[in-house]
């Protein structure tokens, strides 16, 4: 089951929007005789490439045990079921690490499994499994996919000098291992603020990808400049408005965006609405990097699940002020206010530290 884990996360930036997913067929006499995880959307899912790969090893499945990190999917979707793929196979017995959120499967790959006669066991690593999906049940459970805010940071907490400049505080590693976490995302979200005072490209380039995540704007008034770098990058750019300018908007359009109008009672992008919107796009996780009004908008109304800080071994000072902090909060006057975090991780990333710390509770879904 580590080794499907191993395959697993090999395929988390391939994947989306379905779960990245890890299948060994064991031999009867103990041998392992085919491997795979699942393919870019539309293709093959791990189940069927394991098998395909005993085929093209000549090795029979006849009696032999499939480890799987989720539940074998039982309905027709893009591809045809796993389960029945499984059972044509001569597949034995089954060890799945956790049963499909998947209202189309849940459970029901399982039965069927059963119905023909597969001995089905549940439960290796299942913790480990639902981490590395943890976007897609989100998805599933919240219909909203699972927040991860980025941001980077000298020790003193800056994230500019008093003249604006902030490129670059952290360092090359730190930026390609930041890139390696927007290639897992299913969306990428910014603020207008950013795209107009950055012009950034917000694409994955630094890392090896076969997909470009689609690109998702905060931007009330549309705002955003059609001349925009973002525009040079093949994929999705979705704008979310708060009011429709029709001649801002089909300028926006004829370089590829789309444009939605959600707005709140105050007149600005209804960001929980945002939310439940990307979920029925089918994004699994939500890599957010924007400024410190957006950011502090998000974790103000419980929209984030998860922080993902880059520290420099640098102190800056004063700096830009409020602008130069990550996220913009309001003042507290109780301890018992704040938002409490969880540390998930620390990690040395060339001079620079990596650090992920999940609000308390937030995975218990």
């Amino acid at each position: 089951m580590r080794l499907a884990l191993s395959l697993a996360r090999a395929a988390s930036t391939t994947a989306p929007p379905n779960p990245a997913v890890g299948c060994v067929i064991l031999a009867a006499d103990g041998r392992i005789v085919g491997s795979g995880h699942t393919q870019r959307t539309g293709g093959p899912h791990a189940e069927v490439m394991a098998l395909r790969d005993a085929a093209a090893r000549g090795a029979s499945t006849a009696g032999a045990t499939a480890f799987v990190t989720l539940e074998p999917c039982a309905h027709h979707g893009r591809t045809g079921p796993c389960c029945d793929a499984l059972v044509e196979a001569g597949i034995r017995r089954v060890v799945a690490s956790i049963a499909d959120p998947n209202p189309l499967v849940a459970g029901q790959g399982f039965e069927r499994l059963r119905a023909a006669g597969v001995d089905v066991q549940i439960g290796q690593l299942a913790a480990e499994a639902r981490e590395l999906n943890l976007g897609f049940f989100s998805r599933m459970a919240r219909k909203s996919p699972w927040v991860r805010l980025k941001a980077a940071a000298s020790l003193d907490g800056k994230t500019a000098l008093e003249n604006g400049t902030s490129q670059w505080i952290t360092s090359e590693k730190a930026r390609t291992d930041g890139h390696a976490w927007r290639a897992r995302a299913g969306a990428i979200l910014t603020g207008v603020g950013t795209v107009i005072e950055d012009d950034p490209r917000l694409d994955v380039r630094l890392v090896e990808t076969t997909r470009q995540p689609p690109l998702v704007i905060v931007d009330s008034r549309l705002q955003t400049p059609p001349d925009a770098r973002l525009f040079e990058i093949e994929r999705p750019v979705w704008i979310y408005a708060a009011e429709r300018d029709d001649v801002k908007a089909r300028a926006l359009e004829a370089r590829g965006a789309s444009v939605h109008c959600l707005a709140n009672a105050d007149g600005k992008v209804d960001l929980a609405a945002l939310l439940g919107d990307l979920a029925r796009r089918e994004v699994n996780e939500l890599h957010v990097e924007a400024g410190h009004k957006l950011n502090g908008s998000l974790m103000r109304e419980g929209l984030v699940d998860e922080i993902l800080l880059y520290l420099a071994p640098k102190f800056i000072g004063d700096g830009l002020g409020i602008a130069s902090r990550p996220y913009a909060g309001g003042a507290l006057s109780a301890l018992t206010d704040v938002m409490a975090l969880e540390f998930t991780s620390f990690d040395a990333v060339g001079p620079d530290l990596r650090i992920v710390a999940r609000v308390a509770g937030r995975d218990k879904f």
